[in-house]
């Protein structure tokens, strides 16, 4: 499939989308603590999607039965939302997505519950970084595996696996377009960048290395017991001038 680009115009609508997005994740954001269970999360989602006039993007998309998708501890993405209540010590990754007048926006953050290793926290933070090196990197005229690369090269120069079974995307009138936009890769090769793409940059990273097995249910992608995973995405465009943030902030 081609590369859709976006007319400025469009491109302001997904910016739309996106406030509204980041919104629904502070409101997310404000209620994970120890004892609040993923289920309470995906309803405090959905209300704030369904109150600022959006569409929820994850529900029934490809068969997902929640509005957020939240995974917890190895749990490295498409977690699906459950009545057990989070510990202190958890990290709870939450993606989540809308769309608005037409458009989409998704984001993910990964949260600390309570007070976590420090190991933990690094993880969560160097994934934060790892976004933010592929972020400066989408420029018009670099390659998209100049935003993979580093990525990559951010998260193993500290310690940690980036996952090679789930990339990023476009990102437009549907939730998945072209490109895909992988974590990991070369510099000076992939697609060039040009004003008008829109993408999903997410990083996913495991504290080590090992395989990432999708479970019984068909959609909980685990990283295997022990080894915690974190994950951060923002919905990016590419301008003339630069990387525009869509969801988030800097």
């Amino acid at each position: 499939m081609p590369i859709v680009l976006k007319s400025p115009a469009e491109i302001e609508r997904m910016a739309e989308a996106g406030a509204l997005l980041t919104e629904v994740m502070d409101e997310i954001a404000a209620a994970v603590r120890p004892g609040v269970s993923t289920l309470e999360l995906d309803r405090v989602a959905r209300e704030g999607i369904l109150e600022r006039q959006a569409k929820p993007a994850f529900l029934g998309l490809y068969g997902f039965p929640a509005t957020i998708c939240a995974s917890r501890n190895e749990v490295v993405v498409h977690g699906i939302p459950s009545a057990e209540p989070l510990r202190s010590g958890d990290v709870i990754s939450i993606d989540i997505g809308l769309f608005y007048k037409g458009y989409a926006a998704d984001m993910a953050r990964t949260f600390a519950v309570g007070e976590v290793s420090a190991e933990a926290q690094r993880l969560i933070s160097v994934t934060e970084e790892s976004f933010w090196k592929g972020f400066e990197a989408a420029r018009p005229g670099a390659r998209l595996g100049d935003v993979s690369a580093a990525v990559q090269r951010h998260a193993e120069e500290a310690g940690f696996w980036v996952v090679r079974e789930f990339v990023g995307h476009g990102i437009g009138r549907e939730m998945h377009e072209d490109p895909q936009v992988p974590n990991f890769g070369r510099p000076g090769v992939g697609p060039k960048l040009r004003a008008g793409m829109t993408l999903a940059i997410e990083p996913m990273i495991t504290l080590f290395a090992a395989p990432v097995v999708v479970l019984d249910d068909g959609w909980t992608a685990s990283s295997g017991r022990g080894n915690l995973a974190a994950h951060y995405e923002n919905t990016v465009a590419i301008t003339e001038s630069g990387p525009r943030l869509l969801t988030g902030r800097r």
